[in-house]
């Protein structure tokens, strides 16, 4: 970002230059709050201004200019407006309307006239054939005449670039478009499941709705409950429910469907059906794919905009994950206190990439693939589970047709990489795991994993990562024994040899300061609840008497685990102890073990039925974590467990309820999945999935979950736009937006699990 910045102010003197040499601009009265002279283009193009390789012309209300072809960089086609008067200190709002005749990259710069030429502004903007609307706030640093640039250049074809409805206001704070003030879940509801949605209003007393079906007609009235104001968003709400409608129905996206109706406003439509929750559990589980390194990502499985080369295979400019180095001692010795290295180079190739960078992770891998081993076991096992529907040919894999379960096929994906990332038998360490390995430096957006030209660095090995891959490899080799015995050998063999090594080396840490430099840190300090887990899974495996009394040994196996604030990738023991209450072990006190589970779950439901909105979390610091979204799914995952050891319909209905604030029913009326709803997250943080940054890039595949509102809006747009912002409203769909707005393999591992469990529940009338 900052080389584009100082290329930026380069051309501030080119500009110049043009403006010399005779292009000028029309006289405009300027609006004492709207600084953009003729950005609807009603009389024409002026006072835009251009480059003598850009012409400017006025085509049906529009501005239009046919891009050359051949040029290198985006600054070398320029068209702006100049004398733009900004306040220091004030907020200002730059929207606008634009498309490209074909997908294309445009840079923006709201920039002073005159030295030290302070940038306002300065973000990439894709375009496509379309006409899509763009918006972006800024504080202005300096008070002076100001100008702003669209940089156009840079494409090897000709293109032709129009704009409209240009901008720029000055705007006391962001106020995000909510839309209606009838939240509902966007997709849909099962026809004998719960049915609720969320009105926002100033009424204190209760209010009339109605239910009215694709035809217009009233199929149900009934009066609202008042919740009075929420305290995670501020908002004074009511309850609607229409539990008692059974009638099924089809909501078409952006066409007809149920809608409710109060208080003058109308929702967004949604379906009443069986069938809602089964498309999204096979996109949900399809976006591993598309996540995989060192392979080419085939478009006739994934779709033709996710096709690309294989990441960091090796093939210039990029480096390669196939003889990655560890960190030198003189990097790793101001961030662990002493000096570590090592004397090999390990292929770890494979894998997932962790998120939106291009880092990949044991720790966040080893609770992704957990979960995707564990939406297939609960597909064989659980009672209310529909046997086969995670069978061979469910998902969109190149694997297909292989006679092995497709969820399966992805796990192993990363699987084996996990195995690479082990330190080899002979060296220093062996049996560990190291913890990570990324690029050294930061990478931009956007940029295709085969096109990164940074090297790569294994990092120390970590006691968490290796009880990782034990936990992991553990619960694989059990699943793998039917159809690949000999993998399943080997999961088992180096899971037992990590067990052995994460006890003898019970306290290497990853530690906080190892994420400044090209990736997360991932740190964690207290890996009892690693170990727990790690064997509860060799347990269930093999029924062995030293993994039952590690088990048994642990503080966790008789503590509460179950965090209301949800489990995550640094809090995993909830995920061993909900395996030991669905396997079928002999293990000593059994029962309450599947009790705990109950007693956690029901701490979840009372906690979401206290919400007006139904999401089940709600910290009582009142400040929501990173990934939110993430925490209400695994917490979803507790009552889905609890629904399936007993079988009581408030668990089950309780999880229905929670993936409504998901798809919808929300302070920001949004799906946070991809392609689900009328208005979703598609801007994920991501350097492959660039849309919002570069036309010819894909958004994230459908399915994909954004992180969700996060109080300490840790990104400078989140900051700029969100500050003193309550819970739920922390949370803008900007790919820059990364504290609140990013994309994780263990997230979507979660949405998966939720999503297979809610597809197999049918119409909802089972107890």
């Amino acid at each position: 970002m900052r080389s584009l910045l100082m290329r930026g102010r380069g051309l501030r003197g080119s500009v110049a230059a043009l403006l010399m040499m005779g292009l000028t601009t029309a006289a405009g009265a300027a609006d004492p709050i709207e600084l953009i002279s003729n950005g609807s283009f009603e009389l024409g193009v002026a006072p835009w201004i251009s480059t003598g390789n850009l012409v400017l012309e006025a085509d049906a209300g529009r501005l239009c200019a046919d891009v050359p072809a051949g040029t290198a960089s985006p600054f070398e086609v320029i068209a702006a407006q100049f004398g733009l008067g900004l306040v220091a200190g004030e907020q200002y709002r730059l929207a606008f309307k634009a498309s490209g005749s074909s997908p294309q990259a445009i840079s923006l710069l709201v920039q002073d006239e005159g030295p030290p030429f302070a940038t306002s502004l300065f973000r990439t903007q894709g375009l496509v054939p379309a006409a899509q609307e763009a918006s972006y706030y800024f504080v202005a640093p300096a008070s002076s005449p100001a100008a702003f640039y669209f940089f156009v250049g840079g494409s090897s074809e000709p293109w032709r670039f129009c704009v409209d409805d240009v901008s720029l206001l000055s705007a006391t704070s962001y106020t995000p478009d909510t839309g209606s003030r009838v939240r509902v879940n966007q997709v849909g509801y099962l026809p004998f499941g719960p049915k609720a949605a969320t009105l926002v209003t100033e009424a204190s007393d209760s209010v009339a709705w109605q239910l009215l079906d694709d035809s217009g007609h009233v199929v149900m009235r009934g009066r609202s409950q008042p919740r009075g104001i929420d305290p995670t968003s501020g908002l004074n709400v009511h309850q609607i429910r229409f539990d008692q409608f059974h009638n099924k129905g089809k909501a078409q996206r952006h066409g007809t469907g149920f809608t409710l109706v109060a208080d003058g406003e109308a929702s967004h439509p949604f379906d009443i059906s069986d069938q809602i929750y089964r498309t999204l559990r096979a996109d949900s589980l399809a976006v591993f794919y598309t996540q995989r390194s060192g392979t080419p990502i085939e478009g006739a499985v994934a779709g033709a905009a996710y096709a690309r080369d294989a990441g960091h295979a090796g093939l210039p400019p990029n480096l390669g994950d196939v003889g990655v180095p560890c960190q030198p001692a003189e990097v790793s010795l101001p961030i662990y206190g002493e000096p570590w290295t090592c004397d090999y180079t390990l292929d770890v190739d494979g894998g997932w990439y962790d998120a939106g960078d291009h880092g990949k992770y044991v720790v966040n891998g080893g609770i992704a693939v957990a979960q995707l081993l564990s939406t297939y076991e609960r597909s064989r096992e659980a009672p209310s589970a529909e046997r086969g529907a995670l069978g061979d040919g469910s998902l969109r894999v190149p694997e297909s047709n292989n006679q092995v379960p497709d969820v399966l096929d992805e796990a192993r994906w990363e699987l084996e990489w996990m195995l690479k990332m082990q330190v080899p038998a002979g060296k220093p360490l062996a049996g560990m795991v190291h913890h990570k390995v990324h690029d050294f430096g930061w990478t931009g957006l956007p940029l295709a994993p085969a096109a990164d030209p940074n090297y790569r660095e294994l990092h120390r090995p970590s006691t968490a990562a290796t009880l990782n891959l034990a936990a992991a490899a553990g619960q694989g080799a059990r699943l793998f024994r039917k159809y690949d015995r000999a993998f399943a050998k080997r999961l088992l063999d180096q899971a037992r040899i990590a067990f052995d090594a994460a006890q003898a080396n019970p306290n290497h840490f990853a530690p906080a300061a190892d994420g400044a430099n090209g990736g997360g840190p991932y740190d964690d300090s207290d890996v009892s609840d690693e170990l727990y887990w790690a064997a509860a899974e060799l347990y269930i495996t093999t029924g062995e008497p030293q993994f039952r009394r590690a088990v048994l040994a642990s503080p966790h196996h008789t503590g509460d685990v179950f965090d209301i604030e949800g489990m995550y990738w640094g809090s995993v023991a909830a995920l061993g102890r909900m395996h030991l209450a669905t396997a079928k072990t002999r293990l000593h006190g059994r029962e309450r073990v599947v009790r705990s589970v109950l007693e956690g779950a029901n701490a979840v439901l009372a906690l979401a039925k206290a919400q007006a909105w139904g999401q089940p979390y709600a910290p009582v610091s009142g400040r929501w974590g990173w990934g939110s979204n993430s925490q209400i799914l695994n917490n979803l995952m507790v009552l889905g467990t609890a629904y399936d050891l007993s079988g009581h319909a408030k668990y089950r209905d309780a999880v229905l309820e929670g993936m409504d604030y998901v798809l919808g029913r929300n302070a920001l009326n949004i799906s946070y999945v991809t392609g689900y709803g009328d208005v979703f997250s598609q801007n994920q943080h991501s350097r492959m999935y660039s849309a919002q940054l570069d036309g010819r890039l894909p958004h994230p595949p459908v399915g994909t979950i954004a992180g969700g509102p996060n109080s300490d809006i840790q990104d400078p747009v989140a900051q700029q736009l969100l500050a003193g912002c309550l819970a739920q409203l922390c949370y803008i769909d900007d790919i820059e937006s990364w504290s609140t707005n990013e994309l994780a393999i263990n997230w979507n591992a979660a949405l998966g699990w939720v999503a297979s469990f809610l597809a197999d529940q049918g119409a909802g009338d089972c107890e």
